[in-house]
Parts: C-alpha cells; structure tokens; sequence
C-alpha cells in the first residue's frame, strides 16, 4: 500500500507542563500511530515481534543490549526503536519523479522532517555539474564515475570515506579495507562528534576505548550515575534496566541540568505496575547541575573521599586495588586535595550538602557504576572530565569487578562496531600489521583526518571526494555554514542512503545518491540470503537478519556497493577478493576473524543465540597502559562563563528524533508541541534578561573569532532549566557551534558549551 506524501507543519506552538514520567501506555500509543502511519498492519507486525530478537532485526536505532536470549520479552523494543524501524520500513517512495519534479535548490529549502517523511529513495541519482537537478543514472555509470573521480586524484589523501553507525560490521570492515588499499587513512565516523572524548580518556587511563559493564552489572549495582544523559529519549531501553536495579535494591543519582521525565519516573508498558500503577521511581536524587560542571563535581567527591580515608584510615579506599591496579595515584591526591570549594559550587551550581549527601550515598555503596553520554562528551574539557570519573571509579575499586564500571551510553545502533571494525583515522599499527599479514598489502600509515579536520580540509580544497556510508553529515557537523561552503567545494560527494536528507542537497559539483537496503530488508546475494552483525555499547556482538521485501529491484546492500566499487577503483590491485565479499559476507567474518582481536572463529561464534561478547581486558585485571595499570589523572579546568547578558547554551534532540531526523515537530514529555524553533529558559533568567513566553528571539553564538553566528526564529518557552543555562534543538542550531570550538584533545565539537545572547526579533 502505497502512502501518500507529507507535507511541511505550520510550526505553531503548544506547550504545556513537562512530563514527570516515561513511557507508560502513550508511548505504546504513539509508536503504532506512527508506524501504522507509515506502513501496513501486516509490515509493522514483522518488524516489531522481530526487533530484537534472536535472528531477528536489530534495532537501527540506539546501541543498548539486549537481554539474555531466553529473557527477553516478547516485545522487546521501545517507542523510538518502533518509530525508527517502520520510518526505514516506510510504504513511501522517492522515485525519478520526485527528482524532475523537486529541484536540488528546493529541496534545500525543505525542513529535515519534510525530507525524511518522502520516503524510501529507489534508484541511484546524479547531480551533474552546474545541473540543478539529480538524474537517474546506472549502477554501472555510478559506480564508474566514483572510481574515475578517485583514481584521478594527485594523492588518495584528497579523498574522505565518512561513517554513520548504522553500517553493519561486514561493511564498515570492506569500507576501510578499500579505503587502506586505496591509500589512505582518512576515516572520519559519527563517534568523532559524539563519545571521541569518551575513547580518548578511557584509553588513557584504562587502555581501552569501550566501557566496561555489562546488562547484568547494572542490576547488580548499589548504586549507579546517570550523568549528562537522558535515556527516556535516548536510549529508552536502559530505563527496564535502571527499574531492574531499583528492584534489586539499587539506588540512582541523576545528574542533568534539565529534569528529564526518563531520569524521574518510569511507567514499563510491559509491567502491570507501568500500565495501571505508578511505575517506578528512576532517581533517588537528582543534582540539578550547572552545565560543564560535571568535572568540578567529581573532583569535589574524589576531595571528600580523601578526606574521609584521612578521617578512618582504612575504611574508604580500596588500597589493594590502588596498590596493584593503578599508577600515579599521590600525584592524583596531591592535586585532589587543592580544589578550592568556591570553584566546585560556582561550577556546579550546587550547594556543599548536596555534594555532601552525594559522598555518603557513595560511603554506603560497594558496587558503583557511572552511565553518561553527550551531556559530558561535547564539552571543551569531556576529557578531564571522564578521567575524573574514572578516578572515582579507581578510589575504592569500582573497576573489574561485578556490578562496578564504567559506563558510556553510546546513542547510535553499531557506532562501536564501526570503531572496533577499523573505521578509525588512528587505527594503531597492530591493526594495520594484522591487515598487511592478512591481506599482503601494506596500509598507510600516517594518521588521516577526523570529522572535524575533514571539513577543514574541504574548505582548504584539500578534498576533492567526499563519500558517506549512511549518516547526514552536514547535519550531523558543527558550524552549518561553514561545512556546507566547505562540502561544496568538493568536486564529488557521494551518499550511500536510505532516505532523503538534508546532505544530499549539499552538493559538491558532481553528486551521487547511491540507495541502498536497510537493515529491515532481505538481502539476497549470489552466495544466498545473507545476516550482517553489530555491536552493542555493552561490547555484544551478534546477528541481524532482514525481514521485510527490498523497497526497490534497484537497491543494493552496504556491502555491494562498496565492493563493487573497489572492483572498479583498484582492480586487482592488493588481490583483496572483493566478488567472493559481495556473494557470501561470512567470507568477510573469515577475514575478521584474522585481523580483528576477539574475533577468533566469528562464524561458528556469532550464530549462538548470545552472539559474542569480546573480552574486556578492564574485567581481566588488564590495562594496556604504558604503565600496565590504570592511570589516576589530574585534571585542570576552566569554568565555563557566559559574558554578561548571555547564557551557556546547550543542544539536544526531541523525544520524536533520531540523531538529526525528527519524525514530529513534537517533544512531549518536555511538553513542546508543533515547533522545533524554541529554546527552553529558566524563567528567572527570562526576568533578568527581560524576556517573556512567547517571544520570538535570535540566538546569537559568541565565540573568539568575532564571527556573528545567528539562528533565527525561535521562541522562548519557560522550563526548569539550570539558572543561567538553556536548551535548544540540533540540528537547527548546529550553526552556532564553531568548527574550532572542539574538545581537548579529542577534537569533538563541544555542542553543550555554547555561549549565545538571545536577541528579540523586530516586529
């Protein structure tokens, strides 16, 4: 049944109450209104008593784990996965049509709903240069096209091959396969934008870049902090394991600087007690914190733990562990016990007794975890600050044992596969040396460029080619004009799809969308009906198998694509056997397995119902540091302080969006509804800077390069928000964060630091 088009909201607010709890029966409601909307009864019902399952589909959308096979529900999904998987599994089309119809330059004028909502795209598509049009074109011209613009280039460092997480393992490992044979490491992915700050520090203090829990941890644990994250919207799934430990007997801090419905009280739809009952209560205590004050907080703790040893010598740390496991710790407590407590509470926000109650919850916990996400990643010191965490972690020992770790929620499906796969621009040279054995070519090996430095280079004209397996990368970028100037100056950027977004209005001379299957579909090579896996943030790999008929005869998978396309750049150079790739992805795994530590026997491993969980050398009392043990850190910072008249903006997403898509113009449980163009403001902040509800305002971004960075047209809503902190949605204000407003260290754009003036509109 085919559906017919959207067309674009008039964008007229409504907003009442932010929302108190999660889920519950409307969440149920609202994902079958949505995916009934966009596909048939008969679609949903295989999509959804599939999701999650064993060989099942996985979901596309976040990356948390699953239950044990054998635990699972029978629906086990949430609203934003359901949403998610039926908005790929659409009953509407972007044929030829559509393109003679919609110029490049309209399109570009269309909000990023308006786009999504076109449907599924059905045949590859060229731009040709000075056309305002994309045309029909061959798999064959396409692909020959690409491979003439890449071998014409004066270094294979004039190309980018850009990932998005929703690449399954088997493509991003043939990605950068081809990329290496070609030549080059530049291999930027979405992690550089959203958990770079979060493998950098782990790295550094751990020598590993994932975290190290498991689903079982968490409902072992006595106490768990759920800092910069909001898993109602994000992640929904963990709020059925944070109810799990609360049933155990645990106990959750949240610290947030808005009071989000998932963090208060959540409903489980699957529970009698979520459906007629009050649900369960998620946060024992909520630190509602200044934003970039996550730092201050936890050296404020590690002080007073310090000082609590000093007061029962014996009692607090875990000197064993410290002795053994950890290096550097009297430099740590020298520094420690030097923060002066009037930058901890101006940095915070928070009062001494709050921390202090914090301190005593800590005292009373043997088993610890603490969870975050883009809240503590996107700022200037995510770094310091995730060593910070893990110092706490270290001081009594809250590290490789059961029901204690660290814990970086990463938000999107296989974002940590990509990475464990090879999709790094500093892939160490072990991986390269396991490529060179397996593959008897040697790989480059000077570093290539992240996110952020591809851009650079594009608008330098150092890049000609630009291509992105999935993802919406000029949405996804910081400082939206710059890197749509610098995007255009490609001669050639290419977009392997499956819907229409807003990157494919951003054209370098020539593009190229390439569509391909989702992970919904069935896909069908010469070698028979194939499974791709993935991992999940928990480090759990295992199968996907599509379900759903293919939305076009002309689709091909990730896989395909790139094989063919190697076929055609290189040839036989480097004798990689690109055909037998394409025909029979297990001839992909048997290569993994070579080069890829963990993955021993990835075949026979990955069809067990549990999949595979790689070893963590953190649960092993392992750390691949250059001191053999974990590393304590000491952490200077600079508070973030907004001139006067301004506040520290912060951007997030919707409850109805994934990453930079939204699905409505609604965010119900912050209680805005029909208009993305608002920015939430304490209301004391309103007085002092005279604004009033309803007012329509531009946010001004002040930054050290004196360039005015202006998103216009937003309303002020009142919200609970930090004092002196506000909020607004991505991707419309990514245009406010400088591309050279990044994290140490890690290079990531620090979305959540933004300092920005609100500027009423005339008239």
């Amino acid at each position: 049944m085919k559906k017919a088009p959207r067309h674009e909201p008039d964008e007229r607010l409504s907003a009442t109450p932010p929302k108190k709890w999660a889920a519950g029966v409307p969440a149920v409601t609202h994902a079958l209104e949505y995916s009934l909307e966009e596909t048939t009864v008969r679609r949903t019902a295989t999509t959804l008593l599939t999701m999650n399952q064993v060989a099942g589909i996985d979901c596309p959308g976040c990356a948390w784990a699953d239950p044990a096979p054998g635990h699972r529900h029978r629906n086990e999904y949430c609203e934003n996965g359901a949403k998610h998987i039926n908005d790929e599994a659409t009953a509407r089309r972007v044929t030829a049509d559509f393109f003679r119809t919609h110029t490049v330059s309209e399109l570009g004028r269309r909000s990023d709903l308006w786009l999504n909502q076109q449907g599924r795209l059905t045949g590859p598509m060229v731009k040709r240069p000075d056309a305002d049009h994309y045309e029909p074109i061959s798999w064959h011209d396409a692909l020959k096209l690409i491979a003439a613009e890449l071998t014409s280039l004066d270094s294979p460092d004039e190309a980018v091959f850009y990932t998005s997480g929703r690449a399954s393992n088997e493509a991003a490992f043939v990605l950068q396969l081809f990329a290496r044979a070609f030549g080059t490491n530049n291999l930027p992915d979405c992690s550089n934008m959203c958990h770079e700050s979060s493998g950098v520090a782990l790295h550094e203090t751990l020598g590993t870049g994932k975290g190290t829990v498991s689903l079982d941890d968490l409902h072992q644990a006595d106490l768990i902090f759920l800092v910069g994250q909001n898993p109602g919207t994000n992640h929904p799934r963990q709020l059925s394991a944070l109810e799990q430990a609360k049933i155990n007997g645990g106990h959750i801090i949240a610290v947030n600087t808005l009071p989000e419905a998932g963090l208060l009280r959540f409903k489980n739809p699957q529970r009698a007690r979520g459906v007629i009952g009050p649900g369960t209560r998620i946060a024992d205590r909520f630190l509602h914190i200044r934003s970039g004050g996550d730092l201050a907080l936890f050296q404020g703790l590690n002080r007073l733990l310090l000082e609590a040893e000093d007061a029962r010598p014996g009692t607090v740390l875990d000197h064993d562990f410290i002795r053994s496991s950890t290096s550097g710790f009297e430099e740590f407590s020298q520094h420690a016990r030097t923060i002066a407590w009037d930058d901890v509470l101006a940095a915070t926000g928070l009062t001494l007794q709050e921390i202090e109650q914090v301190r005593d919850a800590v005292l009373g916990s043997k088993r610890i975890i603490v969870c975050w996400a883009m809240g503590v990643t996107q700022h200037r010191h995510g770094v310091p600050t995730i060593r910070e965490i893990v110092n706490f972690l270290m001081l009594r020992g809250n590290l490789g044992r059961a029901g204690a770790g660290a814990c970086p929620v990463r938000g999107h499906s296989n974002v940590q596969g990509d990475r464990t796969m090879g999709i790094w621009e500093q892939m160490p040279d072990s991986f390269l040396d396991a490529l060179q054995r397996e593959f008897g070519f040697d790989p480059p090996r000077a570093h290539g460029l992240d996110s952020v430095n591809s851009i650079r280079a594009m608008r330098e004209g150092r890049i000609k080619v630009f291509l992105s397996l999935a993802g919406n990368f000029v949405r996804a970028a910081p400082d939206s004009a710059v890197t749509e100037e610098a995007m255009r100056r490609c001669r050639l950027t290419v977009h392997i799809s499956t819907k229409l977004n807003r990157s494919h209005t951003v054209c370098g001379r020539t593009a190229l969308i390439l569509p391909t299957l989702g992970r919904t579909e069935r896909d069908t090579q010469s070698g028979g009906e194939q499974f791709v896996t993935v991992e999940n943030s928990m480090s759990e790999v295992h199968t996907s198998y599509g379900r759903l008929k293919p939305a076009s005869k002309l689709l091909l998978s990730e896989v395909a694509i790139l094989c063919r396309l190697a076929r055609h750049t290189l040839g036989d150079k480097a004798g990689i056997p690109w055909e037998e790739f394409e025909a029979d992805y297990g001839a992909i795994r048997h290569r993994i397995a070579h080069v890829v530590p963990g993955f021993h026997d990835f075949n026979r491993r990955v069809a067990r119902p549990s999949g595979i969980r790689l070893p963590n050398p953190v649960n092993e009392g392992v750390f691949a540091t250059p001191a053999g043990k974990a590393l304590f850190t000491r952490n200077a910072w600079d508070m973030l302080r907004a001139p006067e008249g301004h506040l520290l903006l912060q951007t997030l997403r919707s409850h109805d969006q994934w990453n930079t898509i939204p699905y409505t113009d609604n965010d119900r449980y912050r209680g805005i509804h029909g208009r993305r163009r608002v920015v939430l403001v304490n209301p004391a902040d309103m007085a002092e800077l005279g604004l009033f509800e309803g007012q329509f305002v531009d946010l001004v971004g002040v930054w050290t390069d004196e360039v005015e960075r202006r998103a216009e047209d937003f309303e002020v809503v009142p919200y609970p928000t930090t004092r002196g902190c506000a909020a607004t949605y991505y991707p419309e204000t990514n245009v406010l964060v400088p591309l050279d407003s990044v994290a140490e260290i890690s290079n990531q754009p620090t979305s959540k630091g933004i300092m920005a003036r609100l500027e009423a509109r005339n008239g």
